[in-house]
């Protein structure tokens, strides 16, 4: 499983012209793009949840759990390319959807279960996602 966390000031999702979720903190928030590959597991996702929950990336080396910082969760596929050879990545490293999906909410609702405001985006939907990267701050987590 891989996280890529970025520190925001505001982020969305928009599917089909309509936003689905947004985060607009009143100091910063963190956009969590979650990447799933074929060994990960509920007790995997768990991990990475409090791992992020108490990352000390805000502000004075704050954590989310510290400030109460709204996280928006976004599944990405793609943080499993392989760009090893050629000019097309291959994807066979990211786990299919039957298995990703239910990662992604096991992730997401343990952030809620340790105190989150966390919303999300729509597994599989064609998504924009914008946001407003605060510092920048770009981390990349993995266990």
């Amino acid at each position: 499983m891989r996280i890529l966390v970025q520190r925001v000031t505001s982020a969305s999702v928009t599917v089909g012209g309509d936003v689905v979720a947004a985060i607009r903190p009143d100091g910063q928030g963190l956009l969590a793009l979650v990447g799933i590959t074929h060994t990960d597991d509920a007790a995997t996702a768990q991990r990475l949840a409090e791992k992020l929950w108490q990352l000390r990336i805000l502000d004075d080396e704050k954590s989310a759990s510290d400030l109460g910082a709204p996280i928006l969760v976004v599944s990405q596929f793609t943080l499993y390319a392989n760009t090893a050879k050629g000019r097309r990545p291959t994807w066979n490293a990211a786990a299919p959807g039957a298995v990703a999906e239910p990662l992604v909410t096991v992730f997401a609702d343990a952030l809620r279960q340790l105190g989150g405001h966390v919303e999300t985006g729509v597994f599989g939907a064609d998504m924009q996602v914008e946001l407003v990267n605060d510092g920048p701050v770009t981390v990349l987590l993995e266990l």
